[in-house]
């Protein structure tokens, strides 16, 4: 009786730096890239999510016979990944990239607006995973003299936690040396909402990519979806960047109530000082985190945001006090 020849393993290693929802192209260690459809068992694998397989996945490829195009076959083993609440399938969730250095979030005061809440919820989420966020206040050159005074409250209000903010402005070309400087031989992730910049961010540092820029809706002073899959650009000065399409909203996913406090740093400094171990902060006695809220030493903003994510509810905080 005849044995069949056992295949030749044919497997690269590569790292997904496109993700269309139903193709991922994949780059491998000689630069080269190619077209790669998902081998069906991963689907049911793991993290229930949409996306089981996300921009900066370290992958195994199986290239066809005609070399036309790849089937992931697996996923290796992630160092991290940042995740949300999935738009539509609030009992899943939605990876938007994995295997990141650094984070970076822009915001706006201005065409659009950035509430608190939003910010909030993504450093929470950023911190789960260890996942170090870098805050970029873009399109200063737009606000006058009170929302200048603003910006800069709002920049002494993360400071003070612990997280980097840097002023910037995309269209006058302030602050972008210094954002280069940062991406620089690091992997990192873009995010924020649609219209604060992202991508004219990213062609004004690196020029070469073939990015689409968009226009704010002034009717609804809504940016508009320039970015519609996640994609992932090497940098000519080193690293690589993840840019994410714009959200408008930032769901978080697998948490349970009682971490939250664990991941708003001025919070979990106080933990131990409350009267109950199991303290919830919302309507125990001997609440240290809620006196230190009344003194003051815990800006409200940041309170709301974290009453707004154990409650699970859509709270958009705009007063930054």
């Amino acid at each position: 009786m005849n044995k069949k020849k056992p295949e030749k393993d044919n497997l690269l290693t590569g790292i997904v730096i496109k993700s269309t929802g139903k193709w991922y192209i994949v780059e491998f260690d000689d630069r080269s890239t190619k077209q790669c459809s998902l081998a069906g068992k991963i689907r049911m694998e793991g993290l229930r999510s949409t996306n089981p397989v996300a921009v900066g996945d370290h992958v195994r490829v199986r290239i066809s016979e005609k070399d036309e195009y790849g089937v992931i076959a697996s996923v290796e083993p992630r160092k991290n990944c940042i995740i949300r609440k999935a738009t539509r399938l609030s009992s899943s969730s939605h990876i938007l990239a994995s295997n990141i250095d650094q984070a970076f979030l822009v915001l706006t005061l201005k065409q659009p607006r950035t509430s608190a809440g939003f910010i909030d919820r993504f450093l929470v989420s950023a911190s789960a995973f260890d996942i170090p966020v870098i805050i970029l206040i873009n399109k200063i050159d737009l606000l006058d003299e009170e929302e200048l005074w603003e910006t800069s409250k709002i920049e002494n209000l993360y400071k003070n936690i612990g997280i980097p903010v840097y002023q910037i402005s995309v269209l006058k070309e302030i602050g972008l040396s210094k954002v280069k400087e940062l991406m620089k031989d690091k992997v990192s992730m873009i995010s924020g909402h649609s219209g604060t910049g992202k991508s004219a961010l990213l062609m004004s540092i690196e020029p070469h990519l073939n990015i689409r820029v968009g226009e704010i809706s002034y009717i609804h002073n809504k940016g508009q979806h320039t970015t519609t899959f996640a994609e992932m650009h090497q940098l000519s000065f080193g690293g690589y960047i993840a840019d994410t399409p714009g959200i408008k909203e930032f769901g978080l996913s697998n948490f349970q109530k009682e971490e939250v406090a664990h991941h708003f740093p001025e919070m979990m400094d106080l933990l131990e000082n409350c009267q109950f171990y199991n303290c919830t902060h919302t309507h125990e006695p001997g609440c240290a985190v809620k006196k230190a809220v009344e003194e003051e030493t815990i800006a409200f903003s940041r309170y709301q945001s974290y009453l707004s994510i154990v409650n699970d509810d859509d709270l958009e905080q705009t007063d930054w006090s």
